[in-house]
């Protein structure tokens, strides 16, 4: 927990947690470490660590998480996906992940080999999708599985209740959190919310909170996952092409504008997508008032 110290949210304790995804080279790397450091003094619940389709990262992802859990304090879990892998394949990585000390991981299926918008085809030795993947870890070991979810209808699901019912199976199967998809239309996860409660699901639904660095490379990105970028955006971020210091504090101001919205409607837990780039999300964090961990931040100067 992370108390808010001052503005509209003041008193109030809320969960955060924090994704990055492996380094793919040295400078990269340099700045993934620089961006764990700094967010590490906002007491995350957890971080995660994402995980190439087919495997494609498994190595480097071996290697932050591991590093994660040797180096720092920081509770963390490891993506999987079962794109490409027979359930062989996918055991050997569960065990490679458990050598290190893993304990909790982000059971996805994963997009198609041959990229978003492509058909799904399921390994034919492999897990099915990410109810069956969530089962097979609940099998392999006493593990936390968080899964993903969508309030805006997963691109591939035939409407907004085939998803519920997917994500009723992902918990039926073991999931004990869902991670949402990042989305900028508040009332759209409170109307789903509502429909996951009223279909008997009860793990906590933790929104999935996307800043903004860059608008037009995050529209491209939501247009191939199904998220709505509603136009208001464009109108914040109008004019400021060349003004980088005033496009980070618009940034800002929207994403802690929907925090705070969201807390003030009771929610209390936000997975925060970092882009391994810390300035952003610390300027949203501090613009709610949060306090940071202050033996956590001497621990990172």
């Amino acid at each position: 927990m992370a108390l808010i110290e001052h503005g509209p949210l003041r008193g109030r304790d809320i969960k955060l947690s924090f994704e990055f995804f492996p380094p793919k080279s040295p400078d990269m790397e340099g700045q993934l470490w620089s961006c764990i450091e700094e967010l590490a003094s906002w007491n995350p619940e957890f971080v995660s660590v994402t995980y190439g389709a087919g495997g494609t990262t498994r190595e480097p992802t071996l290697a932050t998480v591991k590093r994660l859990i040797s180096d720092t304090r920081l509770p963390t879990a490891a993506h999987l996906t079962c794109v490409g892998a027979s359930r062989d394949e996918v055991r050997r990585v569960v065990d490679e992940f458990k050598a290190v000390g893993v304990r909790h991981f982000v059971a996805l299926r994963g997009d198609p080999q041959d990229g978003v918008g492509a058909a799904y085809t399921p390994h034919p030795e492999g897990f099915t999708n990410a109810a069956d993947l969530a089962l097979g870890l609940r099998e392999m070991g006493d593990f936390e599985v968080s899964v993903s979810a969508y309030p805006e209808k997963h691109p591939e699901s035939a409407d907004i209740q085939a998803d519920i019912e997917m994500l009723k199976r992902k918990v039926d199967n073991g999931a004990t959190r869902a991670l949402t998809q990042f989305f900028f239309d508040n009332m759209a996860f409170v109307r789903y919310l509502e429909k996951v409660r009223a279909a008997g699901i009860t793990i906590p639904i933790v929104p999935g909170i996307m800043p903004i660095l860059n608008l037009a490379q995050l529209k491209r990105f939501a247009g191939a996952c199904g998220a709505t970028v509603p136009s208001v955006l464009d109108a914040r971020f109008a004019g400021l092409e060349d003004d980088p210091r005033k496009r980070a504090e618009v940034a800002a101001e929207i994403a802690s504008e929907q925090i705070i919205d969201l807390a003030q409607k009771g929610v209390d837990e936000f997975h925060i997508y970092t882009m391994n780039r810390s300035p952003l999300v610390n300027a949203t964090l501090e613009k709610i008032g949060l306090r940071r961990d202050a033996e956590r931040m001497a621990g990172a100067a």
